[in-house]
This record gives structure tokens, sequence and C-alpha cells, in this order.
């Protein structure tokens, strides 16, 4: 199994950015498909950005294109989210998770990832 320890989290002002880090651990860390979530207070965990094992395809919410990107550096074990122009809605837990299926394709159901790092704390003040 992997496990997952996100890093980067803190208190920004809207506008400004921030590097989300994803470290994994374990047999075979770097062959699984990775996404970012993030859930808000009162409100599901929603899908964030995606990659793949390869760093080649990655998908991400509506709401992030433009903004954030995802990225991946196999070498280091570490999945990373850049999130730049931050606005008071990005505030959330983000959390990484590892999906262990076979696909060339990225989830973005929460569901089909089974390893989940303890999240970071992403607050933007306006």
């Amino acid at each position: 199994q992997v496990q997952l320890v996100e890093s980067g989290g803190g208190l920004v002002q809207a506008g400004d950015s921030l590097r989300l880090s994803c470290a994994a651990s374990g047999r075979a860390s770097s062959s699984y498909n990775m996404a970012w979530f993030r859930q808000a207070p009162r409100k599901e965990r929603e899908f964030v950005a995606a990659i793949t094992s390869s760093g080649v395809v990655m998908s991400y919410a509506d709401s992030v294109k433009g903004r954030f990107t995802i990225s991946r550096d196999n070498a280091k074990n570490t999945v990373y989210l850049q999130m730049n122009s931050l606005k008071a809605e990005d505030t959330a837990v983000y959390y990484c998770a590892a999906s262990t299926i076979r696909a060339y394709y990225v989830s973005r159901n929460p569901t089909n990832y089974s390893f989940w790092g303890q999240g970071t704390q992403v607050t933007v003040s306006s």
C-alpha cells in the first residue's frame, strides 16, 4: 500500500498562490494515478485535479481550470498542486489520493481512490 502525506497549506489572501505537496511512500508508489480533492465545512468532498501515473494526462474541475496545476515528480515520489489566483471559495481541507485501478484516464469519483492523506488546510481570506 501507499502512504500519503500532504503539506503546504496555510492562510493566504485572495489572489495569492500556494503549492501543495503530497509525499508518497510504499510499494510502487509512482505507479498510481493520483488526485487532489477538497472538502469545505458542511460540503461534500469534491474533485479538484488528477494526474496519471505517467504524469502525461491531467484533469481539472471547471472551478479551478486555468488557476491550478497538478504535477508529479516520480523520482521524488511527490505530487504537487500549484494553486494560483486563490479565491475565498477555495478554502477547504485538501486531500491527496491514490487509485489502484489500471487506467489511462483519471477518475473524479472519490470512491475510486483507495489511499488518502490526512489533509492540509487551505484558508483564503478576502
